[in-house]
């Protein structure tokens, strides 16, 4: 059983097939963290939680022990003013003004399976079987509050799910302050922290620096988990390398403003916590009422970064993401954005599919620009009828003539947001966020409606059902560009503004959970400006998320390989896209900007149409050879081999589950003259399988492979690249 409570220690142990989780009630109440880490066994930690007595400035709640102190004691779910002085994973004000809490235990439960949690995406089990989760409940009697911090380990996965309610079981409401999803104590200091962070364009670029003494935080104050900082944070040992070291990785399944941090105290202790952001938040909670947080998946790997990210990899590809498309190949599409953006007619759209078809790509997505009059980006969002004057046919009469020609139809959508010049707006200009008598700034001329309000999100659903029912729609991307301004609510009370925020993802996650079951065989890519929502939380509803708007092959590099540390392949998408490239300008062969886009959910996102005959030709080979490895990049173990963060060459591998395929790109980012002889050594393989490498009549041992790697040919020029394929040879 993967979770063992011992009566006679008070002592509870999570296990999973490789990890253990430990905590036990220590004094009368109090949850105490002992360990988390390689699995031991059961009938281990019996040792007293070790202590330090310092006499001077440090509270003791019981007198008669002066060897206890709550700033000493590592602690599961902490509180702040009752003698720990370190941040607390929750804060709330009770009715006379006051804001002391403190919770303890009362009782516990273990189930088989996992819950779901209301109303927030989270990752699941299907089968009773797979996964047992811990319920501990907490109680402050005199503030009349319950807590209760859950706790799931999953049988065939090395990661804890951890979420937290608070319930008021009083007569008087008290208002949530801060109330974040995990928290765990550290005996030790001696810890890089390692997090994703950059811009629009530029997201998800791994930063690593050693933890010092006080308080190191990534967090976003944006309304979305944003461009600039991912929900994600890991502490690991400095020696921690891509194969090898202790990683404890911390994701929150969450796609709104949240913060993650490290504290280091006095003691050389490190507190780790993550959840949502308590800047500008606040929650009323009346009688009887209760708040749930989302849930962070936490991951301890003895394998280094690369082990704790395949961790991550498979719970997520398979038992996060979910429908018809979680275990299915994605197609190859086109995308017209780039190509026409919003110029285009008919006669255009149907010259790039014509094209497309003659290549073998399997699906066409129309962009921006097919809606209301919608010429330019100040108009029309929130307008979702067809703009006749660039598709007479209608999108009925579009979607039917690229099925004709063998492709299926997709269609981009951004229903979060609202023009002010629109129909939309007109009729309903309270229906976005704004704050009354203040400004209301618009970002790339547009607000953002206020998915808090049941009645927009009612409006939006019937719009989009309306044209996902009547068009033969196979795959949708879900657009978001901009971040919120003046958070608040026409909708809400004085007393529950600051629950805006939050009200707005949750009402978010209501209409997707709708509209994703309404049409289950519509695949859903989400999107925010490129990667500005690339999160847990929104690949529940959608599989796969939009990278970047970079589609720069060497700038995909960095964004793929960062995005890489936590999430699968499977949930990248990556084009092919025209030179000099529209974002930075750089012209790089179709070799590698197709091989870079490979390493994704491939497409193009270019005029297919203006392409020669030699691009053609090379189109259809890229395409072809897509198809032959599909099923390996986008459900395969994915291996990082050579870090664009490090050096010059960049290097990654997939590998098949039974590791009988492989396949591996390398890319030089600039020639280097009189170079040194580069062999890549490969990874994940079966030392003891025979490999034969595609294209040419050569065989490997696997061990060799691994050991000695293969050379690298001579690249001539700028921004070069070569592919590895290998295939076992079986007796």
């Amino acid at each position: 059983m993967p979770i063992v409570y011992e009566a006679s220690t008070r002592t509870f142990h999570v296990q999973s097939r490789n990890v253990s989780y430990a905590m036990r009630i220590v004094k009368d109440g109090y949850l105490a963290h002992l360990y988390w880490g390689r699995k031991i066994k059961p009938m281990g930690l019996k040792d007293p939680i070790p202590t330090t007595f310092r006499p001077s400035f440090q509270p003791n709640p019981f007198p008669e022990d002066e060897r206890f102190s709550l700033d000493t004691l590592p602690q599961e779910y902490p509180g702040y003013g009752t003698s720990d002085f370190r941040s607390p994973a929750y804060q709330v004000r009770l009715a006379d003004g006051t804001t002391i809490s403190e919770f303890k235990y009362v009782r516990h439960r273990i189930l088989p399976g996992k819950p779901k949690l209301k109303g927030l995406p989270a990752v699941y089990a299907e089968s009773e079987d797979e996964a047992e989760t811990l319920e501990i409940v907490l109680e402050d009697a005199v503030a009349k509050l319950r807590l209760i911090v859950r706790y799931t380990a999953f049988r065939d996965h090395d990661a804890i799910a951890r979420s937290a309610e608070i319930e008021n079981l009083g007569d008087r409401p008290v208002r949530v302050l801060r109330l974040l999803s995990a928290s765990v104590d550290f005996p030790r200091a001696d810890f890089d922290a390692v997090h994703l962070w950059g811009s629009w364009t530029r997201e998800r670029h791994i930063a690593r620096r050693a933890l010092m003494p006080g308080v190191q935080a990534i967090e976003s104050r944006r309304g979305a988990s944003s461009h600039q900082h991912n929900p994600f944070l890991a502490v690991v040992s400095p020696d921690a390398t891509e194969d090898q070291g202790e990683v404890y990785g911390f994701s929150l399944v969450y796609s709104g403003s949240f913060l993650a941090q490290a504290e280091v105290d006095q003691f050389a202790s490190t507190r780790v916590s993550i959840g949502l952001n308590p800047f500008d938040f606040e929650w009323l909670l009346e009688a009887g009422e209760s708040l749930q947080t989302p849930e962070a998946v936490l991951v301890y790997s003895h394998e280094g970064l690369g082990g704790m990210s395949r961790t991550y990899h498979k719970l997520y590809r398979t038992r996060l993401c979910r429908g018809v498309y979680r275990d299915k190949e994605r197609p190859i599409l086109i995308n017209n954005w780039e190509a026409t953006y919003f110029d285009f007619d008919e006669e255009k759209l149907m010259r790039i599919v014509h094209a497309a078809k003659e290549l073998g790509i399997e699906l066409f997505v129309l962009d921006d620009g097919w809606f209301g009059r919608r010429n330019d980006d100040k108009r029309s969002l929130g307008d979702w009828f067809v703009n006749r004057e660039k598709l007479p046919g209608g999108l009925e009469g579009l979607a039917a003539k690229v099925n004709e020609q063998g492709l299926q139809f997709g269609l981009w959508v951004e229903p979060e947001m609202i023009s002010p010049d629109s129909e939309l707006y007109r009729a309903h200009p309270d229906w976005c966020l704004h704050v009354p008598d203040r400004r209301r700034t618009t970002g790339r001329m547009q607000l953002v409606l206020d998915y808090s309000r049941q009645d927009v999100r009612d409006a939006i659903y019937e719009q989009l059902a309306a044209i996902f029912s009547s068009v033969p729609i196979a795959y949708v991307k879900w657009d978001m560009n901009r971040n919120m301004t003046e958070i608040g609510s026409a909708a809400l009370p004085p007393e529950r503004q600051r629950e805006t925020a939050h009200r707005y993802m949750l009402g978010l996650y209501e209409l997707l959970e709708r509209i994703t079951l309404a049409f289950p065989n519509i695949l859903f890519e989400s999107c925010a400006g490129g990667g500005g929502r690339f999160d847990p939380g929104m690949l529940y509803y959608m599989p796969q998320t939009w990278t970047s708007d970079d589609t720069d092959a060497i700038e995909r590099l960095k964004i793929q390989y960062g995005t890489s540390l936590v999430y699968p392949v499977s949930a990248m998408g990556s084009h092919v896209s025209a030179v000099p490239n529209h974002q930075v300008h750089r012209i790089t062969s179709l070799k590698t900007r197709g091989h870079v886009a490979m390493s994704g959910n491939f497409g193009y996102e270019l005029d297919l149409s203006k392409l020669s005959e030699e691009e053609k030709a090379e189109v259809r080979e890229q395409v072809a050879e897509y198809k032959a490895i599909r099923r390996l990049v986008q459900q395969g173990d994915f291996y990082r081999l050579l870090s664009p963060f490090e050096g010059n060459d960049t290097a990654w591998q997939f590998v098949s589950e039974d590791k009988s395929e492989a396949y591996a790109v390398f890319v030089r980012t600039l020639a280097v003259p009189n170079g040194p002889l580069t062999r890549l050594r490969f990874k994940g393989l079966d030392p003891d399988k025979t490999y034969a490498l595609r294209g040419t009549d050569r065989v490997y041992g696997g061990d060799e492979l691994m050991y000695a790697g293969l050379p690298i040919p001579d690249l001539e020029g700028d921004f070069r690249s070569v592919t590895f394929r290998l295939t076992e040879v079986r007796a």
